[in-house]
């Protein structure tokens, strides 16, 4: 099977029997983009080796590219040759959080004006929080305050830098932004989160760890405070980890199916978010194992679970779909912060699951999910990866499910649906 354009919709295939198989998946998004980053800001150049090749990662070497970098990303490694920084240029963020929200902060440090936009979907997102802070930093910044794109961040050529406080509660890439540019400001940055809860603390801890690899001093020792010392950051040769957020729906097709699931490499330690698979499946009721070629899931019968996800909730899709498929009702808490990712995510998985016959109830924080006889249908995806993992872990427990815009996946996976498809040989 191929993958279907964006006018089409894609044949889920159904596991008439348990699914055993392996796949090897590609590079962290996230550990790519932030490694891209850093690089453009180290001393010297720098290899990715295993990076991913996604849109959202060539989106973020175009990005960096405009702004004088030098991004070779023709080969399975990439060199990253940093540049002296340039303006009056246009960034594509695509549909890309990362590029919206990090490549603003390395904007400031250039020469002249450098302007924003995205796909039609990313002028919803959310980026008030980050444009403020630049702001409170001293940045001129343009985009009449919306807090949306399309914007424009005038560079002077330096950052001051020094204290700001924003509410990160709706992303914690806003913290992260400032702190990957933060070594290049004359003053670094100290940053503090006050408002609603902090989503996704992971991602800023893995912001963390990739700055102190390249030398750069971080001190975090204070809650919902962040302080980056300004200084050089060091190149690197590194090698960049499988992206564990992207073995959800291959795992969870172990569970769906009663099956058998190796994905290999899977790192002894990490900062991924993606890791917390391990636990949300044996609550799941499937069996986890780490072997030594990788992690090992086998499924058993699903049952419901009640649990919250905030600090993981882009695994949130993959977990409603095993749940609107487990023998007990489900809750899932502390994602609101979903709801401004690249869709909806919450009413969207309500919305389609329902279409396919399930029982689920949107709350403020997150879904009730009852079990139901599921059906058929048309799943729609509204161009965002992680709703075309859950529709194609329902379809292969129940047939005749088609995925529209299945071709969404490449935004951190390329062919996933011809991966996907291989499992069922």
């Amino acid at each position: 099977m191929t993958p279907a354009d964006h006018r089409d919709t894609w044949p889920a295939p159904y596991a008439a029997a348990p699914v055993v198989a392996d796949v090897r998946l590609p590079g962290s998004k996230s550990l790519t983009n932030r490694a891209l980053v850093l690089a453009a800001l180290a001393d010297r150049p720098s290899v990715l080796r295993a990076a991913l090749h996604s849109r959202d990662t060539q989106l973020m070497a175009a990005a960096l590219t405009a702004l004088g970098a030098e991004v070779d990303s023709a080969g399975a490694d990439w060199t990253v040759t940093p540049g002296a920084w340039r303006g009056d240029v246009d960034v594509d963020c695509g549909l890309a959080g990362t590029v919206m929200r990090f490549v603003p902060a390395l904007a400031a440090l250039s020469s002249g004006p450098v302007r924003f936009d995205g796909d039609p979907h990313a002028r919803t997102r959310p980026m008030g929080a980050v444009l403020g802070g630049l702001r409170d930093l001293g940045v001129d910044v343009d985009d009449d305050r919306r807090g949306t794109l399309p914007f424009v961040v005038h560079g002077t050529g330096a950052v001051k830098g020094g204290s700001v406080t924003i509410d990160a509660s709706s992303s914690s890439q806003f913290v992260s932004a400032l702190l990957l540019a933060a070594p290049a400001y004359d003053e670094g940055v100290d940053v503090r989160h006050e408002g609603g809860p902090l989503p996704s603390l992971p991602h800023i801890d893995m912001t963390v760890a990739c700055l102190r690899e390249r030398g750069v001093e971080v001190d975090d020792s204070e809650p919902a405070r962040w302080r980056v010392a300004p200084g050089p950051v060091t190149a690197l040769d590194t090698v960049i980890e499988p992206d564990l957020s992207n073995a959800g729906p291959f795992l969870a097709l172990a569970a769906a199916t009663r099956g058998s699931v190796l994905v290999r490499d899977w790192p002894a330690t990490t900062t991924q978010a993606g890791d917390a698979w391990r636990d949300l499946l044996v609550q799941l009721g499937a069996e986890v194992s780490v072997e030594a070629d990788g992690l090992r899931v086998t499924g058993r019968e699903l049952h419901g679970i009640d649990v919250n996800l905030h600090d993981v909730g882009e695994l949130t899709p993959v977990v409603a779909a095993l749940c609107a498929l487990a023998d007990s009702p489900s809750v899932l808490r502390g994602v609101a912060h979903i709801r401004g990712h690249e869709t909806d995510r919450l009413k969207a998985l309500a919305t389609e699951i329902n279409r396919l016959g399930g029982e689920v109830t949107e709350t403020d924080d997150g879904l009730r999910i009852r079990p139901a006889r599921l059906h058929g249908g048309t799943f729609r995806t509204y161009a965002d990866h992680r709703m075309a993992h859950a529709a194609v872990v329902l379809g292969a427990a129940v047939p005749d499910v088609r995925v529209e815009d299945i071709a969404t996946t490449s935004k951190t996976f390329p062919d996933f649906a011809g991966t996907w498809a291989g499992m069922f040989a």
